[in-house]
């Protein structure tokens, strides 16, 4: 369907002239070179819903390479780093664009990168995108422009679905990462995913293992910071991705909750995960690291469940487990080592609360507290409240009403003693002056002494705690 623009058209247009202005340049451009070009795929989706961004996707009939001189002439930065799959990225002013040559990609059965083959007609170009709502594009160099829809992606827009432009089993055999697609875009989008669309991810869900560990990630990553990421999780594990992509999550589902608040540690997770993004404001806004920790803060309870006698279970140790096994996990998708770092040190602590009690807590044991959540104190403390989630109110309030007492004493402390910046009340340099040794291991285990004194003391100033490094350096000689 290749339509005159129409009110949805005209909706795209004028969002994209408010929004985007250097589209038309660029169109202008392509033109004087003879080519075609049209906003694509998402951004004609968003311009339609009234979002639209800075970051655009245009098709064309221009080969790569022709592509790349008329973006050099036209932008500011050009990056061709996707150029043999036929996209060229540039930059101008605070407008990004990706400029992709009509294509076709799929993925043989048993290969991990796709085949791209160059077309001639947007038609076929659009035929191969992921859903109808990204199907559309709006051609922006025949004069007038003109809104192209073939696969009645406005219709599917309006009733808030997703559907494939052909059959769903071919499309997700040409790209199985669409599989994955369809749970993010019903998390971003708020979107209901069509019968037929849900039944074949479900009998094709096992080749999403094609796909790099990357390409994963990135999809991951796109529905954890989504508005509602419930949805789509709840999607990757009733079709059985989750068991390939993330399997400590559907294993939840069979431990029961030791507290009996929720069905299983699934459901529980799912609901951390959503009292942690509603404190997320805290953060300074949405947060990778609290909503995969929040994710997987439980994933160690399938491996240390145990019965209780006379009725129930317990899962001891589960946060050291469950670090390890997020540190495996987030490897495993390619994460950054310091996201892998931050989220496996905040599954591993996200019980440590639990033995404050009544606050009887020591200041060396605030202390520690503070010490071990380092730069992630503020994460853990939003971790820790979002994982009260019981449903008996005077509970979950005596809760809030210890962990604030816990903020509170750290607070005082922070202000006596500069509790984030807790260092020996001596340096390596005057250990060594005052033992007579050099650089060596020995340094290092007074340093430790040091630090262990000043937890559990606070301050001790530096004439005692040279005092007590020459004790200790007495006892260590005597042994």
């Amino acid at each position: 369907m290749t339509s005159a623009l129409g009110a949805a058209g005209e909706l795209a247009i004028r969002s994209l002239i408010e929004r985007a202005p250097l589209a038309s340049s660029l169109a202008e451009a392509f033109k004087k070179a003879g080519y075609r070009l049209a906003l694509v795929g998402g951004p004609v989706r968003d311009a339609i819903l009234g979002r639209l961004g800075n970051d655009l996707d245009f098709t064309t009939d221009a080969r790569p390479e022709a592509t790349k001189k008329i973006l050099k002439n036209w932008a500011e930065n050009v990056w061709d780093t996707g150029i043999a799959f036929g996209t060229v990225a540039a930059k101008r002013g605070d407008t990004t664009v990706e400029v992709t040559t009509y294509r076709t990609e799929v993925y043989e059965i048993d290969s991990r990168k796709p085949e791209v083959e160059f077309g001639d007609h947007i038609e076929g170009d659009l035929s191969r995108r992921d859903f109808t709502v990204n199907a559309m594009a709006l051609e922006l160099t025949q004069g007038t422009p003109i809104f192209i829809d073939p696969f009645n992606g406005l219709h599917d827009l309006a009733n808030k679905i997703l559907r494939t432009p052909t059959s769903a089993t071919n499309s997700f055999s040409d790209d199985p990462l669409r599989m994955m697609r369809a749970a993010r875009f019903a998390s971003q989008l708020n979107f209901e995913v069509a019968p037929d669309v849900v039944e074949a991810m479900k009998s094709m869900a096992s080749r999403i293992s094609i796909i790099s560990a990357e390409r994963v990630r990135d999809e991951l990553v796109k529905l954890l910071m989504s508005q509602n990421p419930r949805v789509g999780i709840t999607m990757l594990v009733d079709v059985g991705l989750a068991e390939i992509v993330l399997p400590e999550i559907p294993k939840l589902q069979l431990e029961i909750d030791e507290h009996h608040h929720h069905k299983d540690v699934y459901e529980h997770s799912l609901t951390v995960l959503e009292q942690a993004i509603a404190l997320e404001g805290r953060l300074g806004g949405p947060n990778l690291i609290i909503r995969l920790a929040a994710l997987l803060h439980d994933i160690g309870k399938p491996k240390t469940r145990s019965l209780i006698a006379g009725g129930g279970v317990s899962f001891h140790h589960h946060e050291v487990v469950g670090g390890r096994l997020t540190k495996e996990r987030l490897k495993a998708l390619r994460f950054s080592s310091e996201t892998i770092e931050e989220v496996s040190t905040l599954v591993s602590l996200h019980l440590r609360f639990h033995g404050y009690g009544e606050g009887e807590w020591t200041d060396s044991a605030v202390r520690r507290y503070v010490r071990d959540a380092g730069s992630l104190l503020e994460h853990l403390h939003v971790l820790t409240r979002a994982d009260c989630t019981t449903r008996n109110k005077r509970k979950a309030d005596a809760l809030a009403a210890t962990y604030q007492s816990l903020e509170d004493r750290i607070k005082v402390l922070m202000e006596q003693e500069e509790l984030s910046k807790i260092r020996p009340d001596l340096d390596g340099g005057q250990v060594m002056r005052l033992l007579n040794v050099k650089p060596s291991s020995a340094v290092g285990d007074a340093l430790d002494f040091l630090l262990e004194l000043r937890l559990e003391n606070g301050p001790l100033g530096a004439e005692r705690a040279e005092e007590e490094l020459m004790k200790w350096w007495a006892t260590r000689a005597k042994n």
